[in-house]
This record gives structure tokens, sequence and C-alpha cells, in this order.
């Protein structure tokens, strides 16, 4: 008899989606209240090595560091104190050689980040959105001199539902 289950599962989430979902997830941990960034690292054998998001450096306390834009007083600009996502998932990479990895990013890397890609040899960046600013232009300049592909990455769908309720 052939049942209904004969045939793989054709929803299933393809490589990409899979890993700009785990970014998309990890950046759901920042405490950022206007930016939450996510980032995975991912080796030739489609194993996630390394995660971060963007948020203060280890041992700060999130209660009493500054979480807005001030333009008149930089220590009170989160922006001078503020981790970004890429640079966390290289320093949580243990002890794995990020050469030849794909970085999957929520927001396209800035310069400072690009420069921590480029010296780990990643290979790709992956990124859901841009922002159209001379970091980003600084960072393509630095990608494309070394070789480092990026593409955006356009969404098949729209949403992936985590369900906590569903049991296999």
């Amino acid at each position: 008899a052939n049942s209904s289950n004969s045939m793989p599962r054709e929803s299933y989430l393809e490589w990409d989606e899979y890993f700009m979902g785990i970014a998309i997830l990890t950046g759901q941990r920042s405490k950022d209240p206007n930016t939450q960034v996510g980032c995975v690292l991912v080796d030739s054998r489609f194993r996630v090595v390394a995660a971060g998001y963007n948020g203060m450096p280890w041992g700060c306390q999130d209660s009493v560091m500054p979480w807005g834009r001030d333009e008149n007083d930089p220590l009170q600009d989160k922006h001078t104190y503020v981790c970004h996502a890429e640079m966390n998932a290289v320093m949580n990479k243990n002890c794995v050689d990020l050469e030849g990895c794909k970085l999957y990013t929520t927001l396209f890397p800035c310069n400072e980040c690009a420069k921590i890609v480029v010296q780990s040899r990643v290979k790709e960046v992956i990124y859901l959105s841009d922002r159209d600013s001379w970091k980003m232009e600084a960072s393509k300049k630095l990608f494309d001199q070394v070789g480092i592909t990026y593409t955006q990455y356009i969404p098949k769908r729209n949403t992936v539902t985590i369900d906590y309720t569903k049991h296999f």
C-alpha cells in the first residue's frame, strides 16, 4: 500500500532559509530596543560553528549602559559600547578555523566588522538587509578586494513558525 508518508516532505527549510532563520532568532537575544542583529557562521559541512548578536560587552550591566543615540555626547551613545553581531560570532567561535565559512547576518556588516570578517578568512557573506551608508560601501570595497562574495538573501516565505506546543 502507498501511504501518504512515502515521499519526502516538500515544505522543509532549505539551507539558506535555515541559517538565516537561526540568525534572525539569534538576533532576538539582543537587548537593543531599536536594532536586533543576529549572525551565524557555517562551515562547509553545513554546521553552525558560531553565533552572535549585537549587545554590550561581556560583563557589562545592560541596565546601566546607554541604549539610545546621542550625537552630542558619545559617552551616552550606544554605538560607543555595543559589540556587533559579527564581532560576537567570531569571538564565540571557540577553536574553529573560520577559513572558508559562510557568514549569515540579518544586517550587512559595517566596515569595522568587515575587517574582522576578512581577517577570519570567511569566504561568503549572506545578508538579509542592507543600510545604504558609507560604512557598508567600505565593507563592499574590502570584500571585493579579497574575493569575499556577498549576496542578499531573498526569502521564499514571509514567516517560519516555531510552535513550542507541537510535539513529535
